[in-house]
């Protein structure tokens, strides 16, 4: 597992540009292994870093990454 949080600690400095950030720059929310298929949380402490979502299909030996940014944060009451 901690190659793959390696991999996407990688995959999130190459999206964000900067291929040299440091790794403790880049944080894990959440990860899970169930079989051969991984999954991993992560953003960047950066302001405005964006959400990403980074999943190893086992059975495919392929990675897929979605990205969110927030768009606005309010208040329902």
């Amino acid at each position: 597992m901690n190659e793959f949080i390696e991999k996407c600690k990688s995959i999130v400095a190459g999206y964000l540009g900067n291929p040299n950030m440091s790794k403790d720059e880049i944080f894990v929310v959440w990860s899970c292994k169930t079989l051969q298929n991984k999954k991993a949380l992560l953003s960047a402490t950066a302001k405005g870093a964006p959400y990403f979502e980074i999943t190893y299909n086992g059975d495919k030996d392929e990675t897929y990454v979605d990205v969110y940014k927030k768009e606005r944060n309010y208040v329902v009451k």
